[in-house]
């Protein structure tokens, strides 16, 4: 059976009735819609230059490692799901989330024929309102600022894409989908030189402040070695396990 933080449980209960909560859900909710059309245009257009058509290459060396957690995977906006099919194996099942109808289908069309295909699924629904059945032994979310070039255009995934104000609430998410003593991988992509958003500034002691209060301990930060195009040498990896 499950172990509760009675503290915890009555905050996330006196949380989910307030006001100030259902507030924040609605402004959650349209975000989620605006940057929906955004990802549908792309996806519809080919203008995916964010997808580097293969698995996060530092996730492959985790993997080889042998070093991440079994069981069940979340990898919310998994986009081709890249990184969905290479977790996938007889001890992790896995979950890609998206919430781009063509991203999902496209997803579903690459991997159709992988041999671990029975290991894995995607789904298409909102991170901030998707409730599963089960939750998750492991979550892998590369978050930070994605540029598609042939467009000049900016998308990004969840965490700088939220008004720093909201950004409790996605690790009240990250808390509500991971089991306790579930780890948590981020790669981070601090923008810590611009004004306004979104992207809003983001640093690593942002995602501190909205994972601590949940009981989310790191147990390494460290620069990003396998980062890609712009993000080599600013890229941190973060790996988190939810003590609470």
């Amino acid at each position: 059976m499950e172990d509760k933080n009675p503290k915890m449980e009555d905050r996330r209960g006196e949380e989910n009735h307030s006001p100030i909560f259902s507030s924040k859900l609605e402004k959650l909710q349209g975000l989620s819609d605006e940057y929906s059309g955004r990802w549908e245009k792309c996806w519809e257009q080919g203008d995916t230059g964010w997808d580097l058509g293969q698995p996060t290459p530092v996730l492959l060396q985790l993997l080889e490692k042998e070093t991440l957690p079994k069981g069940r995977v979340l990898v919310p906006g998994c986009g081709a799901g890249h990184d969905v099919v290479a977790i996938a194996n007889p001890e992790r099942y896995v979950v890609g989330l998206d919430i781009s109808e063509t991203g999902i289908k496209r997803a579903r069309e690459i991997s159709s024929s992988s041999p671990s295909a029975k290991y894995f699924e995607f789904i298409e629904a909102d991170f901030f309102t998707w409730r599963p059945t089960e939750i998750f032994d492991l979550i892998f979310d590369y978050t930070g600022l994605l540029h598609v070039a042939d467009v000049n255009m900016e998308l990004y995934r969840f965490f700088c894409a939220i008004e720093p104000r909201m950004r409790a609430s996605w690790g009240t998410r990250m808390h509500e989908l991971l089991k306790p003593d579930g780890e948590l991988i981020t790669l981070m992509y601090p923008t810590n030189d611009r004004d306004g958003g979104p992207p809003f500034k983001v640093s690593v002691a942002d995602f501190e402040e909205v994972l601590h209060p949940w009981g989310f301990k790191a147990i390494s930060i460290i620069d990003n070695e396998l980062a890609v195009g712009k993000r080599k040498g600013n890229e941190k990896l973060g790996r988190w396990k939810r003590c609470l």
